[in-house]
């Protein structure tokens, strides 16, 4: 599974964290700093197994404990420091922060539903409450910051740990899949895509774990 990049292009590896605290409770997490659990710290040893053979130029991570330890674990072996973020964090879910995930679908049951009718731009502007983060918004976070990377990182291969929502909301962006093929929990924990940018343009190379709902085979 050998990955070389041009030079022309980074390739830039988009790693979800492992299995968290927060997925075990059910609650929403978002910007709450939780740490993975052992099936988590598993699962992130596991992945850097699993891309052992791809040489990683540098790392980066969000600054929250569950994302930093993933990508502590992938790059174990690497000697590579991994470089926080707060650009790579989870959306913050406002006044959602760390409530419990059932109580968070209950209440907001009719903008899920309003969702069904909304045009796929209405439903990445979408906010769910004060203080929320929308589709589109962390998807130009996430971006923002991706092509920083690419463009210090051409010609080089690079290791980028975040959180699913923001993620989800990336691919949704660069036109992978609209808002019902891809929902919530739809990237698996460390389930990844990996990108190649010239600092512009994102051009999607995989998935693996990337549950998007049609009836085509995961790529992965």
């Amino acid at each position: 599974m050998m990955t070389k990049a041009t030079d022309n292009y980074c390739t830039i590896y988009v790693v979800r964290h492992g299995e968290s605290e927060s997925n075990v409770e059910k609650v929403v997490a978002g910007n709450t700093d939780k740490q993975l659990t052992k099936a988590g710290e598993r699962q992130a040893r596991e992945r850097g197994e699993h891309l052992a053979k791809i040489k990683f130029d540098a790392v980066f991570s969000s600054d929250l404990m569950r994302a930093k330890r993933t990508a502590e674990l992938i790059a174990m072996e690497r000697e590579l420091a991994v470089m926080t973020t707060e650009l790579l964090r989870e959306r913050n879910f406002g006044e959602w922060e760390n409530r419990p995930e059932e109580e968070y679908l209950k209440t907001n049951k009719h903008l899920l539903e309003k969702l069904k009718i909304l045009s796929e731009k209405e439903k990445r502007d979408l906010k769910f409450g004060q203080g929320y983060e929308s589709n589109t918004e962390i998807a130009e976070r996430l971006a923002t910051y991706l092509r920083e990377i690419a463009v210090t990182y051409l010609g080089k291969t690079v290791l980028v740990v975040s959180h699913g929502s923001i993620m989800r909301a990336l691919l949704m962006e660069l036109g992978f899949a609209n808002y019902e093929e891809l929902p919530p929990k739809s990237i698996e924990n460390t389930g990844y895509f990996i990108l190649e940018s010239d600092g512009v343009d994102f051009f999607i190379k995989k998935t693996f774990g990337v549950n998007k709902i049609n009836n085509e085979p995961n790529p992965g």
